[in-house]
């Protein structure tokens, strides 16, 4: 995992890299937008989809299987953030 671009109170790129359970090179980015007095955090993560990944979106719903994942580490953002 790399930081390859911030933007303070705005934006964070990261270039995620993965090897198990499969091969993978990523691009994930945090967009922060102002609410009030919260902030909007938005996770996205794209890049190059090999065949494997295709296959296993017809019959997984990728929400489903790292959806919890991505709540939990956005709860706990948000519980480090509100310190």
């Amino acid at each position: 995992m790399e930081i390859t671009e911030s933007v303070p109170a705005s934006k964070v790129g990261i270039q995620l890299d993965f090897i198990k359970p499969f091969e993978g090179h990523n691009i994930t980015e945090f967009t922060l937008t102002p609410q009030g007095d919260a902030t909007q955090v938005n996770w996205r993560m794209h890049g190059p989809a090999p065949f494997i990944s295709k296959l296993m979106q017809v019959f997984v719903s990728m929400d489903k299987m790292i959806g919890k994942d991505f709540e939990e580490d956005l709860a706990n953002l948000k519980a480090v953030a509100e310190r």
